[in-house]
């Protein structure tokens, strides 16, 4: 007999350095999972993505057990780390915040492919590049 889900939670934490302390603990405390299993299997699972925000989605069973998918990191986190900044601009009309290359742009939508709603990486450099002009990033050649 498969397993019934009970619950799926979302969330974004940072890669390897998931504790029981808040905010997963507030999250997954209440829906009943081991949090130092979840802690321990997320570390391991994103050990090489060190000081990354990734996105997972969790699965939560009715026999309190899980399991869990982590995504590819959000496409703001991805710019500001390109274009080496802390953050983007709070309006639009504040100007250039930052500049990234076509080249980096490119990576970032082969990147982000998967989880985007895109089929080719051209419509995918579309979508990040609305999300840099949001953010006061320029794209050069």
């Amino acid at each position: 007999m498969a397993k019934e889900v009970v619950r799926k939670i979302k969330l974004q934490v940072v890669a390897g350095k998931a504790t029981p302390a808040p905010p997963v603990g507030t999250v997954l405390g209440p829906a009943g999972i081991n949090l130092q299993e979840f802690c321990t299997k997320y570390n391991d699972a994103t050990r090489d993505k060190m000081g990354d925000i990734l996105p997972v989605e969790i699965t939560v069973y009715d026999d309190r057990s899980f399991d869990f998918v982590v995504k590819t990191p959000p496409v703001p986190f991805l710019l500001k780390k390109a274009a080496n900044i802390q953050k983007g601009a709070s309006k639009k009309a504040d100007g250039v915040v930052g500049k990234i290359t076509t080249s980096q742009l490119k990576e970032i939508a082969e990147t982000k492919l998967p989880d985007l709603n895109a089929y080719t990486v051209d419509e995918a450099m579309k979508i990040v590049a609305g999300t840099a002009r949001n953010m006061g990033i320029e794209i050069v050649d």
